[in-house]
C-alpha cells in the first residue's frame, strides 16, 4: 500500500464514521421536528444527489489544484454541514425556526453541504491509489482498502451512534462537528503535498465504458435489494419485532463487504477483470437464494453472498477504470467512479419501491437480472492498458 494512501484511509474511516453516527437519530429527530416521511426521504435523496454531482467536480479539482487544497475545501464543507445540521435541529426543536425553514435548513446542511463535502474523501483516496500503484494486483489491493474503510464506517458508526442517542438525541449531533474538526486537523498534519505527474498519455475513454457498465449494474442491484431486504425480514419471515432480524441481515452484508474488500481482495491480488468476472456471478447466486429464502438465517446468508460478490466486482470495476488513464487523470476517473455509485443508489431505491408494489420479490429478481447483465459485460477484457507513471 502506498504510504500516501494510509492517512487518507484513516481520514476516510473517521469522517464517514462521524457521518454514520447520525444515522440512528434521523427518524426520531424527523418526528420531533415534524418532518413527514416524504420530507425525510427527500433529505436522504438530496444527500445522494449531492454526492453524485460533487464527486466528478472533486475529481477535476484534485487534478487541477492538488490533493491538499481539494481535501481541505471538501472537509470545510463537511464541517459546515455537521455544525449547521446540529444548529438547525437545536433551533427547530425550540421553535426558533419555522417548520418550513427547519426543513430547508436540514436540506442545505445535512443533505447538500455534508453530502458534497464528504464526497471528496473517497475520490481522493481512489485517486491516490491509482496514482501511486503500477502493478494491477497492487492497484486492486489499494482500491479494495478504500472500499473497506467506507464499509467499516457503516458497520461501526450506527451502533456507536445508537449508544450516544440513547443518552441524548442531540449527543451525536454535538459530537460530530468536533470529530470533523479533528479529522481536518489530522489531514492538515498527515497529508503531504503530492507532486502531480507531468506525463501526458493518450487515453481511450471508450475502452472503460464496459467496466463502468459493470460497476453501475452491480451498485444498482445492491440498491434495488437493500431497501426490500428489510421488508422481507418483516413480512416474508413473519417477524412481529424485526429490529434484530434487520440488524442481523444488514450486519451480514456490511461485514461481507468489509472482509471481501479489506482482506480477500488484498490477499488474492487478482486482476481487475477477474474480480468482476468472479464477483458478478457470485452476486447472482446470492440473489437467487434470497428470492426463495424462507428463514432469517437463509436471508442473512444469501445477503452475505451478495455482499461478497459485490465487493469483488466493484473493486475490480474501480481498479479497471483507474487503469484506463494515466496518473494526471486519476482524480477525474475516481470522481466518475464515485458518481456511478451515487447514481445507482438514487435510482435503485426508487425503482425498488415501484417494483415492490407489483410483487414483494420483484426487486430481488430485478437485482439478480442487473447482476446477470453485469456478468455479460464483464466477459471481455475490461482492463485498458495505459502506461502508468509515479513520477
Amino acid at each position: 500500500m502506498p504510504r500516501s494512501l494510509l492517512p487518507l484511509l484513516v481520514a476516510l474511516l473517521a469522517m464517514f464514521f462521524t457521518q454514520q453516527l447520525l444515522v440512528p437519530t434521523l427518524s426520531p429527530l424527523s418526528l420531533d421536528l415534524g418532518l413527514t416521511a416524504t420530507q425525510l426521504g427527500l433529505v436522504i435523496t438530496i444527500a445522494s444527489v449531492a454526492v453524485t454531482l460533487a464527486s466528478p467536480l472533486w475529481g477535476w479539482a484534485l487534478d487541477a489544484i492538488g490533493l491538499r487544497r481539494a481535501l481541505l475545501a471538501g472537509l470545510c464543507l463537511a464541517m459546515a454541514g455537521f455544525a449547521g445540521f446540529a444548529a438547525t435541529v437545536t433551533f427547530g426543536l425550540d421553535e426558533t425556526l419555522t417548520p418550513d425553514l427547519t426543513f430547508t435548513s436540514v436540506l442545505v446542511f445535512r443533505s447538500a453541504l455534508l453530502g458534497a463535502g464528504l464526497a471528496v474523501l473517497p475520490v481522493a483516496a481512489l485517486a491516490v491509489a491509482g496514482t501511486f500503484t503500477v502493478a494491477e494486483g497492487d492497484r486492486t489491493r489499494a482500491v479494495g482498502l478504500v472500499g473497506a474503510a467506507q464499509g467499516l464506517s457503516a458497520l461501526i458508526g450506527p451502533p456507536v451512534g445508537g449508544v450516544l442517542a440513547a443518552v441524548s438525541l442531540m449527543l451525536p449531533l454535538s459530537v460530530a462537528p468536533v470529530l470533523a474538526l479533528l479529522v481536518t486537523i489530522f489531514v492538515l498534519v498527515a497529508v503531504k503535498p503530492v507532486e502531480r505527474p507531468q506525463q501526458v498519455v493518450q487515453t481511450q475513454p471508450w475502452a472503460m465504458l464496459p467496466a463502468f457498465g459493470v460497476g453501475f449494474l452491480m451498485f444498482l442491484s445492491f440498491g434495488l435489494s437493500q431497501v426490500v431486504v428489510t421488508l422481507l425480514a418483516k413480512q416474508q419471515l413473519m417477524y412481529s419485532t424485526s429490529s434484530l432480524a434487520v440488524s442481523a441481515v444488514v450486519a451480514a452484508s456490511a461485514l461481507g463487504l468489509v472482509v471481501t474488500q479489506g482482506v480477500v481482495v488484498p490477499l488474492l491480488k487478482w486482476p481487475a477483470g477477474r474480480l468482476m468476472r468472479t464477483g458478478a456471478p457470485i452476486a447472482v447466486a446470492g440473489y437467487a437464494v434470497l428470492a426463495v429464502s424462507q428463514s432469517l438465517w437463509l436471508v442473512a446468508a444469501a445477503y452475505l453472498v451478495v455482499a461478497v460478490g459485490l465487493g469483488l466486482a466493484v473493486t475490480g470495476f474501480a481498479a479497471a477504470a483507474s487503469l484506463g488513464v494515466g496518473p494526471r487523470h486519476q482524480g477525474l476517473v475516481a470522481g466518475l467512479v464515485c458518481a456511478t455509485n451515487g447514481l445507482a443508489f438514487i435510482i435503485g431505491p426508487m425503482l425498488s419501491g415501484l417494483l415492490y408494489d407489483v410483487a414483494p420479490v420483484a426487486p430481488v429478481i430485478a437485482a439478480g437480472a442487473a447482476a446477470a447483465l453485469a456478468c455479460v459485460l464483464a466477459l471481455p477484457q475490461l482492463t485498458p492498458r495505459v502506461p502508468q507513471s509515479v513520477a
